[in-house]
């Protein structure tokens, strides 16, 4: 009986050691997670991203998985400009609450557009007509204004009305308003699953 357990107990030694030395090889790979203490424990408290379910999509064809498809393609490339367009209003309107009048914000205001034409002409040239119909309304959800009235706020009603009749020449128009609800659903529930990571 006492060979048997003193058997057991080095058994028990000889695997403990080797499941030492297995940690030891897995030593470099240590993952550190913030803590929470819960009911006197300290515990790993890992804080879980969002995950967005919507109702599976049924296309009825190729051609509509197809075009589903290039709406992901098109959200994917043209919201970070609208994104950057809100950033640069934002920024743009601080900035020209500092300023003591009415000449030293039109300054600004034409060094701005000096160079958001030198940042964005050459990207802005790779949009396709559909894309660009597509910022013009990603634009009015981020910024919460249509193209029309920030061109009209930030560079007066005559190039607004420039901009709007040459974007009327091609079958748009910088008034489209972005509509989550009705007309623009399938947009909305593309752009938060591409906002989060899920597409």
């Amino acid at each position: 009986m006492i060979k048997r357990f003193n058997l057991s107990i080095s058994l028990f030694i000889i695997a403990g050691s080797s499941f030492c030395c297995a940690q030891d090889k897995q030593q470099d790979k240590i993952y550190l997670v913030p803590v929470c203490v819960y009911e006197g424990d300290t515990i790993p408290c890992v804080q879980l991203r969002e995950v967005l379910i919507f109702k599976p999509l049924k296309f009825k064809n190729e051609k509509e998985r197809k075009e589903y498809d290039r709406l992901v393609h098109n959200v994917k490339k043209t919201l970070p400009i609208a994104k950057d367009v809100r950033r640069i209003i934002i920024e743009t309107y601080e900035y020209l609450e500092t300023l003591p009048n009415k000449k030293e914000k039109e300054k600004h205001i034409k060094r701005v557009e000096k160079g958001l034409k030198e940042q964005y002409t050459a990207r802005l040239k790779t949009l396709s007509f559909s894309q660009g119909k597509l910022l013009i309304k990603l634009v009015d959800r981020e910024a919460n204004q249509s193209s029309y009235e920030l061109v009209k706020a930030f560079m007066g009603p005559f190039k607004a009305g420039v901009y709007q009749a040459f974007a009327g020449l091609f079958g748009a128009s910088l008034k489209k308003e972005y509509d989550p609800l009705g007309e623009d659903k399938l947009i909305e529930r593309v752009i938060l699953l591409v906002e989060n990571g899920q597409l």
